[in-house]
């Protein structure tokens, strides 16, 4: 008897399965395919993967950056995924390798080298991905490049160091740079020109001696040589990249420099912190929204996808920041409330974008 029940009772489980399976084999097979947008383009509506590639440090410039590209591909439904080489070349060309293996339909390149890019990128185009660089030195037909136009970014700053000089003799600095980064070859070649002009005289050049230390390289090596300048003898410190300007305020604050007056280029939450200092002698920078930056190389990336027509080359137009300019409350979130134009831009924002978004 006892045989019987058990073999009924496993007879009603295995029915209730079978008709359980069936039932979840019809809802598959009937579940409604996701809704699409009227009036946007088909191909940014299926499942559209991104990754984005930066051969930078992970500083607070390159975490607005990756920001600003998630936050605009995941307004449109896009998946975003970000990754970051540290400025170590060999990491970076194997993550854009390993991109490329993977099943995205678009990167984001950011600071490859001439070196090595054009290799690095091929195999992207060739497996038919599209390809948005920024601060990249490439000429692959199909790749906008994107960038910050670095020489204005030199000419405002310099022009803010041009103006310390009272009486049309040169300017004595100290320089922050890096050589081997396309921007800062870019800031390098305004800078000679303002050399050649007689604006300015280079008593030194400081650098770190590789990407892992920046600020710590670089205030170590202004620490080492403020003692051979007495007050009067350094009018500024220019820091080609804010990277470079954070270790040169480090040295000359620890070392009670004030009388030198430091100007960059490029701009930070911890950047505008140290403006703010009480005494602070960072007087001014100037910088292109690392936020729009991402946005930018986004929306170019989606209208390739989309299968329309983009720019072999886009530049980005920098502002100038000055400290007078800031207030205790200013940070990058709202810097346009103090700065006109910060973070704006409507190029390339399509109006099937703007439904993505609102959708």
């Amino acid at each position: 008897m006892k045989k019987i029940l058990l073999f009924v009772m496993l007879s009603i489980v295995l029915v209730i399965s079978a008709c359980g399976g069936n039932n979840t084999e019809e809802e598959a097979s009937s579940a409604e395919p996701k809704e699409k947008v009227e009036g946007v383009p088909e191909s940014v509506q299926d499942d559209v993967k991104i990754a984005v590639i930066r051969n930078l440090p992970s500083d607070d410039h390159t975490k607005q950056f990756l920001d600003g590209a998630r936050a605009e591909g995941e307004a449109f439904g896009f998946t975003v995924d970000t990754f970051i080489s540290d400025g170590d070349d060999a990491k970076f060309q194997d993550l854009v390798k390993q991109a490329i293996q993977k099943d995205y339909d678009g990167l984001v390149i950011s600071h490859g080298k001439e070196a090595y890019s054009n290799d690095m990128i091929q195999p992207a185009l060739d497996k038919g991905m599209e390809v948005v660089t920024f601060d990249t030195v490439t000429d692959l037909e199909g790749v906008t490049t994107t960038v910050q136009d670095d020489h204005q970014l030199a000419e405002l700053s310099l022009d803010e160091v041009a103006a310390l000089s009272d009486d049309g003799d040169p300017v004595k600095v100290i320089k922050l740079w890096l050589g081997g980064i396309p921007p800062l070859d870019s800031r390098e070649e305004i800078y000679k020109q303002y050399e050649e002009e007689g604006k300015i005289e280079t008593l030194e050049t400081i650098g770190p001696a590789n990407m892992q230390n920046v600020q710590g390289d670089v205030s170590s090596g202004v620490s080492s040589i403020l003692g051979k300048y007495p007050e009067g003898e350094v009018d500024a410190v220019w820091g080609s990249w804010d990277e470079l300007a954070k270790g040169g305020y480090n040295a000359m604050k620890d070392n009670g420099r004030s009388d030198i007056e430091l100007i960059s280029i490029d701009i930070s939450n911890q950047d505008i912190n140290l403006m703010m200092e009480e005494g602070s002698n960072w007087i001014s920078t100037a910088a292109v929204d690392p936020n729009l930056i991402g946005v930018m190389n986004m929306r170019l990336l989606a209208k390739k996808i989309a299968g329309e027509d983009t720019p072999e080359h886009y530049q980005l137009e920098p502002k100038l920041i000055k400290q007078e300019d800031l207030t205790p409350e200013t940070n990058m979130t709202n810097l346009g409330d103090v700065i006109e134009g910060w973070g704006e831009s409507d190029d390339f924002n399509e109006d099937w974008m703007e439904k993505l978004r609102n959708n």
